[in-house]
C-alpha cells in the first residue's frame, strides 16, 4: 500500500512539473496581442504587404518598396495616404479601417515608419536631382502639357529595347496598363526597380528630363482601352 502511494505521488509530481515547466522564468508565456493592436512592422508587412511587394520589400509583382530611390522620392504623407486609401487605377487597395480596410491608423503609421527604418538610405541619388515624383494631373498639368507623340519617340529610344519579347514586362500591353496608374508608371520610371534590373531615369543612353518622364507616361496612358480598364478595387472588408 505504501509503495502504491509513493508511486502515485511521484507520478503526480512529475505530471505537475511537466505541465508547469512552460511557466518557469526560462520559458516565459507569450503575451496575446489582439490583431488590431499589433504594431510590429515585420508581422504587419508579412501579413498585408509581402504578397504583392515581395519578401523584404523586393522581387514582388508590385513596386519595389525596398528601393532607396523610391523611399527618397515619396514623402511620409503620400506614403501614408496610399496605404490608407489605396491607389486608384491599380490593384493597391485601401488598407485603413477609415477607408474600408482592416488596419488602424496606428498600424498604418507603423508600416510607414518601419519602411523608413528598414529601407531608407542617405543620398540614394548621389547628389543628382530626380524629376518630381507626382505625375501632373488636373490644372497643374497645363503648365507641363504632355506630348504623346514625343513620349512615343522617347519610349522607342529609352525603353523599347528592354521591353520587347518575353524577357521583360510588355509595357505597351493594354492589359498591363489596366493594372497600373499613371503615377505608378512615373514612380517606376524615376526610381527604377533594381530588384529586377530596371534602371532609374538616368538611362545609359541618356538621362530623362522631368518633361520626358511626363511625356512617356502620357504615351503609355494613351494605349489603355476601355475594354481592359479594371474595375475599382474591392475594399478588404468586403472580401471576408
Amino acid at each position: 500500500m505504501r509503495l502504491r502511494s509513493t508511486v502515485a505521488a511521484g507520478l503526480f509530481s512529475l505530471a505537475f512539473l511537466v505541465a508547469g515547466c512552460g511557466r518557469f522564468p526560462t520559458h516565459p508565456m507569450e503575451t496575446y496581442v489582439p490583431p488590431d493592436q499589433n504594431v510590429d512592422f515585420q508581422s504587419l508587412y508579412n501579413t498585408n504587404c509581402r504578397a504583392c511587394h515581395g519578401v523584404n520589400g523586393e522581387n514582388g509583382p508590385a513596386m519595389d518598396l525596398a528601393n532607396p530611390e523610391f523611399e527618397a522620392s515619396i514623402d511620409d504623407a503620400t506614403l501614408r495616404s496610399i496605404i490608407t486609401s489605396g491607389m486608384p487605377g491599380t490593384q493597391m487597395p485601401a488598407w485603413a479601417q477609415s477607408a474600408g480596410g482592416m488596419l488602424t491608423d496606428a498600424q498604418v503609421n507603423a508600416l510607414v515608419s518601419g519602411m523608413r527604418k528598414q529601407w531608407q538610405k542617405p543620398d540614394p541619388f548621389q547628389g543628382a536631382a530626380p524629376p518630381p515624383f507626382a505625375q501632373p494631373i488636373g490644372p497643374s498639368a497645363k503648365s507641363q502639357a504632355a506630348d504623346v507623340s514625343q513620349g512615343h519617340q522617347l519610349y522607342q529610344a529609352h525603353c523599347e529595347s528592354c521591353h520587347t519579347g518575353h524577357a521583360r514586362q510588355q509595357l505597351t500591353s493594354p492589359i498591363y496598363l489596366a493594372l497600373v496608374s499613371d503615377q505608378a508608371l512615373r514612380s517606376i520610371i524615376i526610381a527604377g526597380r533594381p530588384d529586377i534590373g530596371q534602371p532609374d531615369w538616368r538611362h545609359d543612353n541618356g538621362q530623362l528630363s522631368p518633361q520626358d518622364v511626363t511625356n512617356i507616361v502620357a504615351y503609355l496612358s494613351s494605349l489603355r482601352t476601355n475594354a481592359t480598364i479594371s474595375a475599382p478595387a474591392v475594399p478588404l472588408s468586403s472580401r471576408r
